[in-house]
């Protein structure tokens, strides 16, 4: 007569059975569209966001001046123009001031008898700008170039200026850098957040037709526990790689074009392996805490009340790990390296900023060191605090009195 499987044994018979189940049930379509609702709405969002952009109009400025210098600040504007366009703001004159006249922008603008931003009175010598706090201090750079301009009253020629771009520099690859990482953390979260979540009910339905017992009897817990975490992890795979082929057809067909990023200093072919890498490593990481605190609950109920806490200690890892990618070689990347929650999110960080390899085979390691003490205590405590089948004090009193009628 054969014993009970070992740990990986039973663990794998538990993942196939898990993995096939899901893979070939009818929720597991409605899965795959899942993502495709953010993504349409995101889409829609930024489309209507660039047609409000669009539609609104340049700011004007007001000018309330004399007749000469309304005059002279025009055809400083028109000589300005053809170099700094996009920084000097429209000119709308809506008062000439006759000589010794005096002009309040303020009651016009409060009671909007203007349609300006901002007004421009004074003088060329003293000019004044009255308006919203915000604006007036984008244009008193530009206005007061205006003004210098106009008191000249002198035509300057200013030379084209020749330009000679460069495929790099160091400053330009080091702020490309930091974007691919923050992207790649970006997404990294957003997969784990998506995905993880779907662990804590995978007990649930289990428990509640005694199909645990089951499987308690059978193979030993961390099995299952290892088993359901890796089957859950082989959907979330296969659910990956078909948006990425489908995202993929898309992009060949013409229809979306990504913004490309910067190559990262590992370049893009280990980037994504080590994303895979990472994102398995901190998919079983969250995954094995959330089992073992879904185990405990015994109603979908629980389940739902318990989604909110897991996604805002979700969010604070991935704030963590987003601030220490702003502070790099600094002790907060350092911690952020070592806790285990937040490495696979620093160092893919790292990986898109640091040529190196070798921290990443040791936080894999480490990470790894961290998912099977994690699985086994979640294994314990679900066997300690659920797999009570009665109360072990009455037992044993009932076998003293047994005892003493003998």
């Amino acid at each position: 007569m054969k014993g009970r499987l070992s740990v990986l044994a039973a663990a794998w018979v538990v993942a196939r059975r898990d993995f096939t189940a899901i893979l070939f049930s009818r929720s597991f379509f409605f899965f795959l569209l899942g993502p495709l609702f953010p993504v349409l709405i995101a889409v829609l969002a930024g489309s209507l966001g660039s047609r409000v952009d669009a539609s609104q109009e340049r700011p004007v400025l007001g000018v309330a001046m004399p007749v000469a210098e309304v005059e002279a600040l025009e055809r400083a504007r028109t000589q300005l123009a053809p170099v700094l366009d996009d920084e000097l703001p429209k000119l709308l004159v809506i008062r000439r001031l006759a000589e010794g006249e005096r002009y309040d922008p303020a009651p016009a603008l409060a009671l909007r008898k203007v349609k300006v931003a901002a007004i421009l009175s004074g003088s060329l010598e003293a000019p004044v700008l009255t308006g919203p706090g915000g604006l007036i201090e984008v244009w008193r750079g530009p206005v007061s170039m205006l003004a210098a301009q106009a008191r000249s009253d002198a035509k300057s020629a200013y030379p084209a200026v020749a330009l000679k771009p460069v495929a790099r520099s160091d400053a330009t690859e080091r702020k490309g850098r930091f974007a691919t990482a923050q992207g790649a953390q970006t997404l990294l979260f957003l997969l784990t957040m998506m995905l993880a979540g779907m662990v804590l009910s995978n007990l649930v339905e289990e428990k509640g037709n005694k199909i645990i017992e089951v499987l308690a009897a059978a193979v030993p817990m961390d099995a299952v526990f290892l088993g359901k975490l890796f089957a859950m992890l082989g959907v979330s795979l296969v659910g990956i790689a078909t948006w990425a082929a489908t995202g993929g057809l898309l992009w060949l067909g013409g229809g979306i074009a990504p913004e490309r990023l910067p190559d990262p200093a590992v370049g893009w072919p280990l980037l994504i392996g080590l994303g895979v890498v990472y994102f398995a490593m901190a998919y079983l990481l969250l995954g094995s805490v959330f089992l073992a605190i879904g185990s405990m609950a015994t109603t979908v109920r629980e389940v739902q009340t318990l989604s909110m806490p897991v996604t805002m200690a979700q969010l604070m890892v991935f704030f963590f790990a987003s601030f220490a990618m702003t502070q790099p070689g600094s002790a907060v990347e350092i911690a952020a390296v070592l806790v285990p929650f937040s490495s696979p999110f620093a160092m893919l960080a790292r990986a898109a900023r640091e040529p190196a390899l070798l921290p990443h085979v040791l936080a894999i390691g480490w990470q790894m060191l961290w998912v099977a003490l994690l699985v086994r205590g979640g294994a314990r405590l679900f066997r300690s605090r659920v797999m009570k089948s009665g109360p072990v004090g009455k037992t044993k009193r009932s076998g003293r009195w047994s005892l003493r009628r003998r």
